[in-house]
């Protein structure tokens, strides 16, 4: 009798990742870690001064984040690396106690993520709205528009030209082939041109010495005290919180992009792993880097986590045996990369005059805040708040004016019935007391609560005052039609909020 059961070999093929049986994917995810891998370079080097360490920290930081990220996070084809949002926390400590400290911060913002993650943190993403989503990713266009601009200010005039031929060779290229990424091929290209012509612009050897060896591991050069632990936790636990934020946003931004769920929850996770291992590798920590992701999914057009863990892989091969070809990349090359990832990421169409006439003006100014918030201080996690907060006050705002109050009084005139209609919360049962007639209404009051519904402590007290105020004057009161879970919050909080029993 033959088995429905299909064959080990067929479940092992079933198994196997589609770069490994696709031999276009496989084509298109190396290609892809390979652009990546060269645009992170110069970031890292970047971000290596801004943290005041030496650039070979921030790319061996880049290194371990991308190949570890690869095999543990949550979302596949985002990269992870050094960042600017991370070396703007850890800036202060290096620059106070040094790169031991800095180390151990890494480190203990890694079992901070890992804890987060394990306490669910991924799943308060759930609250934040898509205005405070666009104006995230539209700050972060402007952001990386905004980094290239020091690469153009002062700078002899063939980079303006190399510049303007990069994004010529991204916009046209696809249109004659898609089978080599656009970005490399104006990578290569200009490269060549100002090596063979010995044109005279600043390079990527320009930004520092690159790594000729690869990092080893170790433990951080710190005194192993309570007193070492309270000075770097505070740090460790803004990094740990920034980066989360970062990347699970870029991970939300990701999933819209490619269609595709992730598992926050592991990337939390993985993300506090991948900053463990880079600590014990004396890199700097890092998070999801916005940039480089989109370079690798929206113009490369990379879906699995190989090209993450060949991003990785690809800059230690660049820097340590590659290391004087990658030097002589001209800085344009580049920053037309860049430049072409800041206009495929802004959402053009949310600026619209056609889409701003239909958006409610509370959603625009949540996303204005957004942008305006993140730009100003160049901190994502700070912008996001912000909307966030913003949005909290537009809805709450918004709500507070469903709640309804109206009365009918029985023909005798012996009974009035007030209906109270919509969600009563702190916004909108704080001027609930004031609508009803306490010195004219008859001796009987009944409140019919059926098509509403208590949220908070505040509503409670809110019914609690109209009681005492209608009790005062000898008149009783009766609350109807309160739904379950509505009636349950009443009957534990009614009498107790006061402390006057």
């Amino acid at each position: 009798m033959s088995s429905s059961l299909p064959s080990p070999a067929t479940c092992l093929r079933a198994l196997r990742p589609d770069w490994l049986t696709d031999p276009k994917v496989w084509r298109t995810e190396v290609l892809a870690g390979l652009v990546v891998a060269l645009a992170l370079i110069p970031e890292a080097i970047s971000f290596s001064i801004i943290a005041g360490v030496d650039p070979a920290i921030g790319l061996f930081a880049s290194f371990t984040m991308a190949v570890t990220i690869a095999v543990v996070g949550g979302r596949r084809a985002m990269i992870s690396a050094a960042t600017g949002a991370v070396a703007l926390v850890i800036a202060p400590l290096n620059r106070e106690h040094g790169l031991g400290y800095l180390v151990a911060a890494v480190i203990l913002a890694g079992v901070f993520q890992v804890i987060l993650g394990v306490l669910g943190v991924a799943k308060l993403m759930r609250f934040i709205p898509r205005s405070v989503m666009v104006g995230f990713v539209n700050s972060l266009a402007i952001l990386i528009f905004m980094a290239q601009v020091p690469e153009m200010t002062d700078v002899p005039w063939a980079v303006y030209p190399l510049i303007i031929g990069g994004l010529a060779l991204m916009v046209f290229f696809p249109k004659v082939t898609t089978v080599v990424p656009a970005p490399l091929v104006s990578i290569v290209i200009l490269t060549v041109i100002t090596v063979g012509a010995a044109i005279a612009v600043p390079t990527v050897g320009d930004k520092g010495e690159l790594p000729s060896s690869l990092p080893v591991p170790g433990l951080p050069d710190v005194p192993f005290t309570l007193d070492t632990l309270t000075t770097v936790a505070p740090y460790a636990f803004a990094m740990a919180l920034v980066g989360l934020m970062e990347s699970l946003m870029t991970a939300k931004l990701v999933d819209d992009i490619t269609d595709t769920h992730s598992s926050k929850t592991r990337e939390s996770i993985g993300q506090g792993v991948a900053n463990i291992v880079t600590g014990f590798f004396g890199g700097m920590g890092g998070c999801a880097m916005i940039g480089q992701t989109m370079i690798n999914v929206k113009v490369s057009g990379a879906r699995t986590r190989l090209s993450t863990f060949l991003a990785g892989a690809f800059l230690m091969v660049l820097c340590i045996v590659f290391g004087p070809v990658v030097s002589d990349i001209p800085m344009a090359a580049l920053v037309a990369v860049m430049v072409m990832v800041s206009f495929a990421t802004f959402d053009w169409h949310s600026v619209a005059p056609k889409t701003l006439k239909r958006m409610p003006a509370g959603e625009i100014s949540v996303m204005v805040i957004t942008v305006a918030a993140v730009v100003a201080t160049h901190n994502l996690a700070i912008g996001v708040v912000a909307g966030s907060v913003t949005a909290m006050v537009v809805f709450a705002k918004r709500v507070a004016h469903l709640a309804e109050v109206t009365a009918v009084t029985d023909p005798d005139g012996s009974t009035v019935v007030y209906r109270v209609t919509g969600e009563l919360f702190f916004a909108s049962s704080n001027d609930l007391v004031g609508r009803f007639a306490y010195a004219t209404d008859p001796d009987r009051v009944v409140i019919d609560m059926s098509a509403a519904h208590i949220w908070d402590a505040s509503s409670v007290a809110a019914l609690d005052a109209i009681e005492s105020k209608y009790a005062q004057r000898g008149k009783a009161v009766e609350i109807t039609g309160l739904n379950e879970p509505s009636a349950h919050l009443h009957d534990r909080l009614s009498g107790e909020l006061t402390g006057s029993h």
